[in-house]
């Protein structure tokens, strides 16, 4: 039996502490609104629930490099603040002073004290990961945007039919598999890179082919973006970011008889991260059951929408509560409060299998293009 930790390598609800690293490279004569910015923004991030310190760092060797660390006191609080509206509003100003920046996050494993602060030590002794992840090396990460009602088959033509890019971005990064879903008018792109994320995305954004596709469906876009303009660009995307927070698979090679398929759950409002949350664990409670159809999954959240991408062998219908994530009544008796069940169509109790059928069609989104680098 292969052990949890071994199959969850990526996890933002093991309670454990995380810092925050974020590099900014400023713009030439930046420096001094770049400080009014962060003065502005450091009071009101300090009010955050479950925020614990910040510290402002300039390089000694490059006056326009400089490091913001923060630390929370776990994933889920940070999350919530960084993907929401007033947080994008908060930072723009400091944007407005930087020519790059890259955002680095980390749960924190071990922690070593200086021996003249033992009080500190035991302040801070708990909210640490239990155990090292075991990784495959691949970073997962989706994008969501909705398109205006009436557009989406000319929406969905668009998306299906562009030439791939170039897989291999350098000497460590490789993009692995891109798939693109949608919901009605709600679009879901999902990214595999094998190396730095970060990288493969601007490598993507520039390839031809690519910024094509982007100009094409601008015309029907809900959320107006102007490509040309930077900070028009980085607005629309900040807002589209639909992060991975959970994601557990057996290790070793995929299962070759696998179907990769994409379930909406639309939350409660407020519930979002609690949704993600619960999928998260039915999905380890699951994860060594040996009649789960579901071989892998990732959940994605952001405000109140969750996205669970799912790798099922067999026909998805064959256990609905399985692959719903809802284990037993109690289990969908939860999934029942948290779940916008109206957005979806559904106006009946969850109590039984023939509700979670329904509920599996109405959340299965429907799959556009799934390419694999060669």
């Amino acid at each position: 039996m292969t052990m949890l930790s071994e199959r969850v390598s990526q996890s933002a609800f093991d309670g454990s502490r995380l810092r925050v690293v974020l590099l900014l490279d400023l713009q030439d004569g930046a420096q001094q609104r770049f400080l009014t910015a962060y003065e502005h923004m450091r009071n009101q991030v300090a009010a955050v629930p479950g925020h614990l310190s910040d510290q402002l760092c300039q390089s000694i060797e490059n006056p326009s490099q400089w490091l913001i660390t923060s630390e929370w006191e776990s994933a889920p609080p940070f999350l919530a603040w960084v993907n929401s509206e007033e947080h994008v509003e908060t930072v723009r100003p400091l944007h407005d002073c930087v020519r790059d920046t890259r955002s680095l996050r980390f749960s924190v494993l071990r922690e070593t004290a200086g021996v003249h602060a033992p009080q500190a030590a035991a302040q801070h002794a708990g909210g640490l990961q239990p155990s090292p992840r075991v990784g495959d090396g691949v970073v997962r990460h989706a994008l969501t945007f909705t398109v205006k009602p009436g557009s989406e088959q000319a929406v969905a033509k668009i998306l299906a039919g562009y030439t791939s890019p170039q897989a291999q971005v350098d000497d460590t990064t490789r993009l692995r598999r891109t798939t693109l879903f949608m919901h009605g008018n709600r679009v879901v792109r999902t990214v595999e890179v094998q190396g730095d994320l970060l990288a493969a995305l601007r490598h993507v954004a520039r390839q031809p082919e690519i910024r094509a596709v982007e100009e094409a469906i601008n015309p029907y876009l809900e959320q107006d973006r102007n490509l040309d303009d930077p900070q028009s660009a980085r607005l629309f995307f900040t807002r589209a970011a639909l992060p991975a927070v959970h994601h557990l698979a057996p290790p070793g090679e995929q299962h070759a008889e696998r179907e990769r398929h994409a379930l909406l759950y639309p939350a409660k409002p407020g519930c979002g991260m609690a949704l993600a949350r619960l999928l998260a664990g039915q999905d380890e409670a699951a994860a060594d059951s040996a009649g789960c159809p579901v071989d892998s999954s990732t959940v994605f959240q952001r405000d109140d929408i969750v996205v669970r991408l799912v790798d099922v062998r067999g026909p998805l219908d064959a256990d609905p509560s399985a692959v719903m994530g809802a284990h037993g009544l109690r289990k969908a008796g939860v999934l029942e409060r948290l779940l916008d069940t109206e957005a979806l169509g559904i106006d009946e109790s969850l109590s039984d299998e023939k509700a979670m059928t329904r509920l599996l069609e109405s959340a299965q989104m429907r799959l556009i293009t799934d390419r694999r680098a060669v």
